[in-house]
């Protein structure tokens, strides 16, 4: 598998045209898992191909069962200046009820260590799970902030069709998610993350001043990026695609010099519906003037949100309050141009 990431990075060599690269991310699975040698030598591949900046944000995507002493030790010194650690709660009965790998002890202890090696952390929390008191709830973001993580990731439990979750729920094995508690828990984690000095610079990601992600920044202001992998997506300002998510094909394929992957290009009308999506989720809003030929009709449809103060403007951008952050996605949805 290694040998085929390396070799995708040299065929993929034209993709970004040339571009510095101001981050890598190794995600989207278990990437820690990777030797320290293995993550070096992707890294050196990379730094072959493509000019990497020297400031470059490098993170890795890691669980709190596989975080010791050794392993951080080892992915600083192969080139790992962030670390994007799944907690998901510091509760034991949360762990257990979304069936985690590892236990409240071991999230503490992964801190702990974490901090030792790196100052640029962030972790992922999650809210409204049925049976998480607004009580409770503090005290998961209390700990984070004893803990002193400079970047927290929080997303409510969704419950995604065709899941073991969604079953379990239908079958009444399983309490179901409360939607008026989940808004509870965000105002919770608005109010007081706001009042320890974090900015919530998108819907879900609240930081420290400096601690920003750079790599997601990138998604949210649309600038191209290219996915290495099985099911990696990629995206050139004007068409996506993705690679296939079967492990064996994506191998065989690359071994024959072929990328195997899917395209779609995008038209005006969808590049600017993206930009207005994930634009709008962060705290800049949306810039009117990279609406283009849209402006107009974007800012009519705007109107009725301007009108019941769920968006304000603010000199050229559109950008949600705090009662429109619970409604982010129907908001932007009814933005979207035809």
């Amino acid at each position: 598998m290694v040998q085929a990431l390396q070799q995708e990075i040299r065929l993929s060599v034209d993709y970004l045209a040339g571009e510095v690269v101001d981050t890598i991310y190794f995600g989207g699975g278990t990437p820690s898992l990777l030797t320290p040698e293995e993550l070096s030598t992707l890294l050196e591949t990379i730094r072959a191909i493509y000019a990497v900046s020297a400031q470059a944000e490098i993170t890795l995507e890691a669980n709190p069962d596989d975080i010791n002493e050794i392993p951080l030790q080892q992915w600083k010194a192969a080139g790992i200046n962030r670390l994007s650690i799944g907690v998901q709660s510091f509760r034991e009965e949360d762990l257990q009820w979304m069936h985690r790998a590892h236990n409240a002890h071991q999230s503490l202890e992964a801190m702990t260590l974490s901090k030792r090696y790196f100052d640029n952390i962030t972790i992922d929390l999650i809210y409204g799970v049925p049976g998480l008191s607004n009580e409770d709830w503090k005290k998961n973001i209390e700990t984070a902030l004893t803990l002193n993580i400079p970047h927290l990731s929080c997303y409510a439990l969704t419950v995604e069709p065709k899941t073991p979750l969604e079953k379990q729920i239908r079958t009444q094995q399983k309490q179901a998610v409360d939607p008026d508690k989940q808004a509870v828990h965000f105002l919770t984690l608005i109010d007081r993350l706001e009042q320890a000095g974090f900015r919530q610079y998108e819907i879900s990601n609240f930081s420290k001043p400096g601690f920003e992600s750079k790599h997601n920044q990138s998604y949210w202001q649309g600038k191209a990026y290219l996915g290495i992998g099985p099911s990696a997506h990629s995206y050139n300002g004007v068409s996506r695609q993705w690679n296939v998510a079967n492990n064996q094909q994506y191998i065989s394929a690359i071994e024959k010099g072929t990328i195997p992957f899917e395209l779609e290009t995008l038209t005006p009308e969808q590049q600017c519906n993206e930009y207005i999506m994930t634009a709008l989720r962060t705290d800049q809003g949306l810039h009117l003037e990279r609406l283009g030929k849209y402006e107009e009709q974007v800012l009519q449809a705007a109107n009725p949100y301007l009108k019941n103060d769920s968006i304000v403007r603010i000199e050229n951008r559109l950008v949600l309050t705090r009662e429109g952050k619970f409604l982010a996605d129907g908001i932007a949805a009814a933005l979207f141009v035809e």
